[in-house]
């Protein structure tokens, strides 16, 4: 069989759209030595694809990330295929807490230097030494207690729509610039407790392996990260400490953890924390836009890029032309491009 998708993904994001199976949205990482990650990506690549899984995975030396949805009939044999590979035999996966399983239409298994970007080129770096896992009642604990201090290893566009109680915000666009930010801004705090989460556990993992690294001493990371938090708070009847949405990364961009909206649109300020990607093609801006703008706006983040998206389609390509996008996210602290926005 074919190793790589040969359908158009605009096919198939609609064959996911009018497909009516139920599927669930599941993630899973697991940090493990993988001698040739590219056979063991072809490996998993056929497997997973006659299983029905669609989704994202990055397979690399260090491990496997991945954010998938399958089949919910095959839940048990997607189980039992990862566990069939030792080191994630018994591995925990994170149930997608509001989920339609239309979050992914294409598998997309693909290997990379490391499964999470980090800029660490210490060779005495390992992660055989990490923090402490807390799980949701041992975080609301710790949390209560005087002096402990909570840092959220998620990127600006993350933190600003939903967060735990009294969080301290790395204000940071990627992983790899929040790690050493993380060592100089808590350089004080040495001693103290420190708590670090994330959305499934990943980066706050590694972040908690960094931080010891470093020096500090009483560092825990909450296992399974956001999603498994809330399906546990829900499933124990603990109190939350999460306020708001949890971005994801996927079709969703979103999973709704409480009723509370804590940011604003980016357009006219009213509250808001529903992210798009603005349609221009030149473009696609990741940003917060509530139901009035986003009428108003036609789903584009501005006027200059309204006005562009009726123009003819050969002008546009004109136009498009030389802009390289890249990870284009709205941050209040540094607006990004495109100059076609006027900026």
């Amino acid at each position: 069989m074919a190793l790589h998708n040969r359908v158009s993904r605009k096919e198939l994001k609609e064959r996911m759209l009018q497909d009516p199976t139920p599927r669930t949205t599941i993630s899973f990482y697991c940090y493990f030595p993988i001698p040739d990650p590219e056979d063991f990506r072809n490996t998993i690549y056929r497997e997973l694809s006659e299983i029905g899984v669609m989704g994202r995975i990055y397979v690399a030396a260090e491990g496997i990330n991945a954010q998938i949805s399958a089949p919910t009939k095959n839940l048990e044999k997607l189980r039992e295929y990862l566990y069939s590979f030792e080191p994630l035999n018994g591995l925990r996966l994170n149930i997608a807490v509001n989920d339609d399983g239309k979050s992914f239409y294409v598998l997309d298994i693909k290997v990379r230097e490391k499964i999470v970007a980090d800029g660490i080129d210490d060779p005495e770096f390992s992660m055989e030494k990490k923090g402490r896992y807390v799980n949701a009642d041992q975080f609301n604990e710790l949390t209560s207690q005087p002096g402990t201090i909570v840092i959220d290893m998620r990127n600006h566009y993350e933190f600003e729509v939903g967060h735990f109680e009294k969080a301290i915000e790395i204000p940071s666009d990627t992983f790899r610039e929040q790690l050493p930010m993380a060592v100089e801004m808590m350089e004080e705090h040495k001693d103290k407790n420190i708590i670090m989460y994330c959305t499934g556990g990943i980066r706050c993992e590694k972040a908690s392996a960094y931080m010891l690294h470093r020096g500090f001493k009483n560092v825990f990371h909450l296992e399974g990260g956001i999603i498994n938090y809330s399906n546990q708070v829900r499933e124990q009847n603990l109190p939350n400490k999460f306020h708001g949405k949890n971005f994801v990364f996927d079709q969703r961009l979103g999973e709704r953890i409480t009723d509370e909206i804590i940011a604003k649109c980016h357009q006219c300020g009213k509250p808001a924390d529903t992210h798009t990607n603005c349609v221009n093609d030149a473009c696609h801006l990741l940003f917060i836009q509530c139901e009035v703008c986003k009428a108003n706006y036609e789903n584009c983040c501005s006027k200059e890029c309204q006005d562009m998206i009726h123009l003819p389609e050969e002008q546009q390509k004109e136009l498009r032309k030389g802009i390289e996008k890249g990870r284009n996210v709205f941050n209040k602290s540094r607006r990004r491009r495109p100059d076609l926005r006027g900026e």
